[in-house]
């Protein structure tokens, strides 16, 4: 089945789609009572975030926006320290969509929130005229246990920064599809409540987390430098990035530190947890080829540096401009 304006309309084939794909695959007692707004139980601090998801195409290896929407916004709640409970989320289709593709992506969103642990407790769909594309916007609510502080201005001298895995597949991914290369790269969309909760349950110092997606690994540790006042060096040699990626990028040019990622943290811990934090991120799912890539060290505050294999160093800054095209 085509998507037609009437199924924005509001009556019946609004109804159907609502209740054929979405109501089907996210199906809970709260969202099943079909209120306009979820009723839900909570009394403590809450973190919160949206996000809106574009990318092209909607299916790649290893993803599709549908699970790409539960991981980004999942993501964002836990870097915060957060520990996340309920999503909404909103469709906006255009006329001409294929209804069995959004079966796909709802059947992929539902199976992702099962596994990251969260509940689909409300949503919206709009028709609008198109060419039979998707966007889709996540809002995310979690619960901050008491006393947990998790921030990119936490950072101190000695700090340790660990990286969760291989850098730059995403986006290998989702280019490769684009231009038709053909390779084994898959995309690293996931969800890291996993590493993340085993980081705390060990007692981990965690100061400062961040997903690292658009802008890569090198525009979120600007950011950590210049929240924190602080200089931040990378070993340029401990930065994990899988031989297929390291070749699609000198191929295409492209540099990892600003490669887009859909399935990687960057933690920031006192240094006496470094190695600890490393083996527990390692033993957790998604987490297998984390390792320790740098620290805080003396120098001008607000900058990111990387040493080099042959001993010297350079400044790194944030993503200017487009840089790399554009992944979602």
């Amino acid at each position: 089945m085509k998507i037609t304006m009437a199924h924005g309309s509001g009556g019946k084939a609004t109804s159907e789609l609502i209740s054929d794909i979405f109501s089907r695959n996210f199906s809970n007692p709260i969202l099943s009572r079909m209120e306009d707004s979820a009723v839900v139980p909570g009394a403590q601090t809450i973190a919160m975030t949206t996000d809106s998801f574009v990318v092209t195409p909607v299916f790649f290896p290893g993803g599709d926006i549908g699970r790409l929407s539960v991981c980004g916004t999942v993501n964002d709640l836990l870097m915060s320290g957060s520990e996340p409970k309920y999503l909404t989320c909103g469709f906006i289709i255009e006329e001409g969509a294929d209804s069995a593709d959004l079966e796909r992506i709802a059947a992929s969103m539902a199976e992702t929130a099962r596994e990251a642990g969260v509940c689909i407790v409300a949503g919206d769909t709009k028709v609008i005229e198109g060419k039979g594309g998707v966007c889709i916007n996540t809002s995310g609510v979690g619960f901050v246990p008491q006393g947990r502080n998790i921030s990119s201005a936490n950072c101190e001298l000695g700090d340790a920064v660990l990286l969760s895995g291989y850098l730059g597949e995403h986006h290998a991914a989702i280019l490769s599809s684009r231009m038709g290369i053909e390779n084994q790269i898959q995309s690293d969309c996931a969800p890291l409540g996993e590493i993340v909760g085993a980081l705390f349950q060990n007692g981990i110092h965690v100061k400062a987390m961040r997903d690292v997606t658009r802008g890569g690994l090198a525009t979120v540790l600007n950011e950590f430098a210049s929240a924190s006042h602080c200089r931040i060096e990378l070993n340029e040699e401990d930065i994990p990035v899988s031989e297929p990626v390291k070749g699609f990028c000198g191929i295409l040019g492209l540099d990892p530190l600003y490669m887009g990622n859909e399935g990687k943290l960057i933690a920031v811990v006192a240094k006496e947890d470094a190695e600890k934090a490393a083996q527990v991120m390692r033993s957790a799912k998604y987490g297998a080829n984390a390792a320790v890539i740098g620290g805080v060290v003396e120098g001008e505050a607000g900058t990111l540096c990387v040493k080099t294999p042959i001993g010297g160093t350079r400044i790194v800054s944030e993503l200017y401009g487009e840089g790399l095209p554009r992944i979602c």
